[in-house]
Order: structure tokens, then sequence, then C-alpha cells
């Protein structure tokens, strides 16, 4: 379950070989895997606990948005027949219009990155580099990404960084303006993902620090930065210099969108 390519076919036993190209649909994937399991529309009916004619429809294309509960009972009595793979699971929801509702630990994510995925920030030195998931907890970074914010490999979190740690209010040269985009950024993410737990148990440890609920109560949201220049200073040379910025969303098998790519490209010093 890495993030990158994957494939899987929708196409039925219908299309011949001249058949024009056709976008996948639910009922065609779910057709696909029935068949391929030789299955009965009434047996997998009767095991999710639906009607044979609503699986005709589903089929069809009549009822493309089923509810989260049934697509769960028609994958787990088609995974007892032959395994779903966690690709099929996910095209499947895709298709169905529904968005994963699982909420992965740190630990979860770090999984997802490959040697490869370490590879990839390891050869962008001297540029800062890093992936970090889209509750703001760092997953892994470069050695120019570890130097830059000393202290936030121990702190885990971007937010904990910012209001807890010192060093924070001398690395970023512009703490204010930065601080207030990723407390305002958090708002929006928490939204996008159903204010789980993980949000209540993290909003009510950032509301020990004064500096954080002041910029929370404004009540502002943002979803992304619109500036890309973050000005920074070295505490090893005490250099200020500037990083222009990039977050990039992965795609993921197992959390799509859970997991963003950080670039800052280096600029001269000031």
């Amino acid at each position: 379950m890495q993030v990158g390519r994957a494939l899987v076919t929708s196409k039925t036993s219908s299309d011949g070989p001249d058949a024009p190209p056709r976008a996948p649909t639910l009922g065609g994937l779910l057709r696909r895997l029935r068949d391929e399991r030789r299955l009965s529309r009434e047996k997998l009916a009767f095991a999710a606990g639906v009607s044979s004619s609503y699986i005709t429809h589903l089929e069809s294309g009549d009822r493309d948005h089923p509810t989260r509960a049934v697509v769960d009972a028609l994958v787990r009595y088609l995974d007892r027949i032959s395994p779903v793979t966690d690709i099929e699971r996910r095209h499947l929801l895709d298709l169905a219009g529904l968005t994963p509702v699982d909420n992965p630990t740190i630990e979860d994510l770090r999984a997802e990155i490959t040697a490869e995925m370490r590879r990839t920030i390891a050869l962008q030195e001297p540029n800062l580099a890093a992936y970090v998931d889209t509750r703001w907890n760092v997953l892994a970074g470069n050695e120019s990404y570890d130097r830059a914010f000393p202290g936030l490999v121990e702190d885990v979190n971007i937010l904990r960084w910012f209001f807890s740690n010192p060093l924070s209010r001398k690395v970023m040269v512009e703490w204010e303006k930065e601080s207030t985009l990723t407390v305002h950024w958090l708002r929006g993410l928490i939204g996008q993902q159903g204010g789980a737990d993980w949000a209540a148990e993290l909003l009510d440890e950032l509301a020990d620090y004064r500096d954080f609920r002041r910029i929370w109560d404004d009540g502002d949201t943002a979803y992304g930065r619109d500036h890309t220049a973050m000005r920074l200073c070295d505490l090893h040379t005490g250099e200020y210099y500037t990083v222009d910025v990039q977050l990039f969303r992965l795609d993921s098998v197992a959390y799509p969108g859970r997991i963003q790519y950080y670039l800052g490209v280096r600029g001269s010093d000031d």
C-alpha cells in the first residue's frame, strides 16, 4: 500500500475488442468483481442485505451513489469469496463518491513513506524537502529541512513547534504571518476531514497557548499559501535566507490525500 501508480480495471465482459473506451463506473466495476467470483446478483444482494433489483440498478448505472454501509457490505462478502485488493476497494469508494473515513495514525502514514520516497527528498539537497500529513505532523524530512527547523523532529507537529518551542520564533523571520497561515489552514483541513477525534485532541493541547487561541478565535480559514516566499534565519550561521515553498498532495491507495510533499527551494541569502 504505497503512494504511487496502481492499476485496476473495471471493464466488463460485454466490452468487445472494438468497443470505444468508456469511463469507469461503479456498476461496471461491481459487475466485474461479481463475475470474477461467479456470484449471482441474488446471492450478493442477500449477503449484503439489499434486494437483487438494487444490485441490478447499481450495475446498470441507475444508482451511482450507494451509502458507505452498502459498499462496505458488498465488499465484505466479495472479499470472503476471493480477496478484494486495496486498489479495488479504493476504486469502488471513489466511483461511489464516498470519501475514506479512516483517520490513520502518524505511524500508519510513516509506513507509507518508502525508501524511494526518502531518496527523492534526499536528492533535493540543499533545498528543504519533507513529507507532512494534513494534520501538520512531519513524517520524514531531508537534512536541510531538519536543520532549517531545529526541534521540529522532536516536536513532530508543526503547530506544536510554532507555539511551544521558542526556537520557532528565532527561525521564522515572519513568525506571526506564518503561524497565522498555518492555524487558518488547519481549520480548513479539519473541515475536509470531518472534525475527527484527532482534531479535538490537538485543539485541546494547543488551547494552552495564548497566541494559538488568539489566532484561532479570529475564525478565519485558509486552503493554501497566498505567498510562496518563506523567510528563515539559519541559527547555526545567523544568516537570513528565503525559500520558495510549494506543497503538493500525494495520492495513496490506503490514505488518499493525507500525505503532503513540502518543497522549499532555497534562494539567495539576504
